[in-house]
């Protein structure tokens, strides 16, 4: 499959895609960082440091919150480029010209204080926000390029992927307790530090960006598990919980409202709104179709129940095991994608391209 999988992403770079990029660099959380949280020291032995955690093409843990690649890693593939290496594993001397990574697993678009003031920073995995991330880039900026010339060149034909972010915003409010109504009042407060950031990144020198959306929460085997209800009507065809569902369009709607306004202030820059809710929604009605079998609502790796998602025994701890074939899961550990979904919303974002960049 891996060989199939790289074979339909140099396709589509070569034919398909008609802007080349020499570098790419990212911010966002964990369904896109490759290493940055594992080398941050936030927790002492964190599940993905270790197997079944990059089991499927790395054959070890990098620090992926996923058993392979991100999507930000076929994106990488599909340009030609290396996967991006993650900004606090960078070492002296090394070229990182073509790219950073400074996505962090549980990264929140907003500051750690305005959780730690709602009461709900206590289950905080980092406070690597988006405005830290972006900071890294400004220290590193320097070493990319010397003149203005040069470095107009060079961020003209890089690719700034600005998430996805925000999810964990979200998700440590809903974890805590917090009602759907309490945390859509700060919808708009996340998408103005994700606006915020691009905004930045094209004062920067940034043209081309990209801005992904959430993907459907409502089905994931964490927020099935957790708020599991007793009434049928609450949950939509596919078995996905609809209020919140619901959420992540409000949110994406939000989103792409204020790229538009973004678009009108800078009309130079190229601002793409990544659409990850509606790439999954094929997945939803159609697993066995695109050779998910085992379907879109249970993880392939945990540790028991309906979905197989175990608070006492999530994926990596004793307790729970991994399924045998990850590539016939959209779910990975509850919370995080595989490998083989990943790729199938990487590419519906791709093939996307050209129109957006139009």
């Amino acid at each position: 499959m891996n060989s199939l999988l790289s074979f339909l992403f140099l396709s589509l770079c070569s034919s398909a895609l008609s802007t080349p990029y020499n570098a790419i660099f990212n911010f966002g959380d964990s369904l896109s960082d490759t290493g940055n949280f594992l080398r941050s020291g936030a927790l002492s032995f964190p599940v993905i440091g270790k197997l079944p955690y990059g089991e499927t093409f790395f054959r070890h843990a990098t620090g992926r919150c996923s058993d392979g690649r991100l999507v930000i890693d076929f994106i990488a593939e599909a340009f030609g480029l290396p996967h991006l290496p993650p900004y606090l594993g960078l070492k002296q001397g090394q070229n990182f010209s073509r790219g950073v990574n400074f996505a962090v697993a549980g990264a929140t678009a907003l500051d750690a204080d305005f959780f730690y003031k709602r009461k709900s920073g206590i289950i905080l995995w980092t406070n690597h926000s988006l405005t830290v991330q972006l900071g890294w880039f400004r220290n590193l900026k320097s070493s990319l390029c010397t003149s203005t010339q040069e470095c107009d060149k060079y961020m003209k034909n890089s690719l700034f992927m600005v998430g996805e972010i925000g999810g964990n915003d979200y998700n440590d409010a809903y974890f805590v307790g917090e009602s759907i109504s309490e945390v859509q009042s700060f919808v708009p407060l996340v998408v103005e530090a994700i606006t915020a950031a691009t905004a930045a990144l094209i004062e920067e020198g940034a043209v081309e960006l990209v801005v992904p959306g959430n993907l459907p929460i409502g089905c994931s085997a964490v927020y099935l598990t957790l708020f599991q209800s007793p009434n049928r009507a609450d949950y939509d065809e596919n078995g996905c919980l609809k209020a919140f569902n619901d959420f992540a369009k409000y949110h994406n709607n939000y989103l792409k409202r204020s790229l538009h306004a973004l678009r009108t202030k800078y009309p130079f820059a190229k601002i793409m709104y990544a659409d990850y809710y509606g790439a999954t929604i094929p997945l939803l009605h159609a697993p066995k179709h695109h050779g998910f079998y085992e379907g879109t609502l249970k993880a392939c790796c945990g540790g028991g129940g309906p979905y197989n998602f175990n608070k006492s025994a999530k994926c990596g701890d004793v307790g729970s095991k991994a399924c045998e074939n990850p590539g016939s899961y959209v779910s990975w550990d509850g919370l995080h994608l595989t490998e083989a979904a990943y790729s199938f919303i990487a590419k519906a974002f791709l093939q996307s391209l050209p129109s957006l960049v139009a």
